[in-house]
């Protein structure tokens, strides 16, 4: 294993292109120009809306190539590190490797580089949560914890501090482990379900992509798997490595399992209770599950004691089914994170009443019909603004159950008008949820940013 100088030093009269300017990939343009490397940064986004930061990296000695042809002549460089958000079945990024340029991404390279063991974790549903649950436990545990990928900050620049005695856990997306050529320690699993076809395209490709969460794993390593998702349950056939399964429907001769109001584990060791369900402060039986994968995740790291001190002080991860406030007897709830209709689903099973929802956004190319079904049965008033509106009013008025279900439907331009037909539906004892099945590109630039704005719009009624 080289270091990140080392790496740098490898590089040296190569020339390297950088695709996209955002969170991830701007702290490795500043690491490369700082070695003194040669740097052509290429975004799509034209000069006059990046013009400040155009403008520091071209200080730094960075070549800029923007705009709508961003990715033209990509097959000139030695060296391309390719944005998340970019397929690495592009035509241009194909039309480089065969040319013989190198593709790599920032993550790729930090899994090259990282000195200390690394828990991943991937999933349609529940990657942030389960992630966070084990970083806490680690850090109760007493270890020195890094986290990032998907959630938080690029690791890389911290890659030259870190000891093999740290942990490093990661949130990891298909986007990112799509061309990995590593796999993580410990793998988890939460889940699979249709998400992204938008960028994959088809199920298969999101699988496959899925799939290098474990795939390069060896001897000693371990991957988590779902045993209540078929389709995880299936792939755990597949691991090169150690399985542990966990399930919240099936009492397992071997992982982690529910048992007399408990999360039991059962391995080589023997059977054994780790934590009472009463002490989970976060509501829904998805997170009863994030907690299994995550028990799963750290058995033989952690004390049992050291997970239950977590759980009974864990109140959740922002913009999930996170109470914003009560006012007149109505609470709001912001789950911004729903971006996916099996996400918004498990939202709508941690109530025990019928609901105000405020849902819809961007395509993603997933179907609603079974969405559609839930909430004739769980929401009293659906509210929808965004792209996917008409689609989701489709999927409800199509549902078996919708014309005796006395569900009122609205649509509106925008979150706001959204929140101010919500407030107008509810009477005291209502309860008002923003979880939206879909992402948040058609309005916003992300999840957080559309969970940031209904919580303003709320906190002003």
């Amino acid at each position: 294993m080289s270091t990140i100088a080392e790496y740098f030093e490898s590089l040296r009269g190569q020339s390297i292109a950088v695709i996209g300017m955002g969170v991830s990939n701007t702290p490795l343009i500043r690491m490369l120009l700082r070695a003194d490397l040669k740097v052509t940064v290429c975004d799509k986004s034209p000069r006059e809306r990046v013009e400040e930061q155009a403008a520091e990296l071209e200080s730094l000695g960075a070549k800029l190539q923007l705009g709508p042809d961003y990715l033209s002549k990509l097959y000139k460089f030695d060296v391309i590190f390719r944005t998340p958000g970019l397929s690495p079945n592009d035509p241009e990024l194909q039309k480089a490797v065969e040319k013989g340029s190198l593709v790599t991404s920032e993550m790729e390279l930090f899994f090259q580089l990282c000195p200390c063991k690394i828990l991943g974790v991937t999933g349609s549903d529940g990657k942030t949560t389960t992630t966070t649950l084990i970083s806490e436990f680690l850090k109760e545990a007493g270890y020195n914890v890094y986290v990032g990928g998907n959630i938080g900050k690029p690791l890389l620049p911290d890659v030259a501090g870190m000891v093999p005695e740290d942990m490093v856990v990661v949130e990891l997306s298909s986007f990112q482990l799509m061309s990995m050529k590593r796999s993580p320690n410990v793998s988890v699993f939460t889940n699979l379900s249709p998400n992204h076809l938008d960028y994959h395209h088809t199920m298969e490709e999101y699988t496959a992509a899925k799939l290098n969460i474990f795939t390069h794993q060896g001897e000693g390593d371990r991957a988590v798997f779902n045993y209540d998702n078929d389709i995880t349950r299936s792939l755990s056939k597949q691991a090169p490595a150690g399985v542990m399964l966990f399930s919240r429907q099936h009492k397992l001769e071997e992982g982690v399992y529910l048992r007399d109001e408990a999360i039991w584990l059962t391995n080589a060791m023997g059977s054994r209770e780790v934590l009472p369900l009463a002490d989970i402060q976060i509501p829904g039986v998805h997170n009863i599950e994030n907690y299994m994968a995550a028990i799963a995740a750290v058995d033989g790291l952690v004390p049992d004691k050291c997970v239950r001190a977590v759980a009974q002080r864990f109140t959740g991860v922002e913009h999930r089914i996170e109470l914003v406030r009560e006012l007149n007897g109505v609470k709001y709830y912001n789950d911004s994170i729903g971006t996916s209709p099996t996400r918004t689903m498990a939202c709508l099973d941690s109530f025990d009443q019928k609901l105000i929802l405020i849902a819809g956004g961007y395509d993603k190319g997933v179907p609603f019909t079974q969405l559609g079904v839930e909430m004739t049965k769980k929401v009293k008033t659906l509210v929808l603004c965004g792209a996917t509106a008409p689609a989701i009013r489709k999927a409800v008025e199509e549902a078996p159950g919708y014309a005796g279900s006395g569900m009122e439907l609205v649509e509106t331009q925008d979150l706001a008008s959204a929140v101010a037909a919500a407030q107008a539906a509810a009477v005291s004892g209502d309860v008002v949820v923003l979880s939206p099945a879909c992402a948040a590109f058609d309005q916003f630039k992300n999840f957080m940013e559309r969970g940031k704005r209904f919580k303003e719009l709320v906190n002003a009624l």
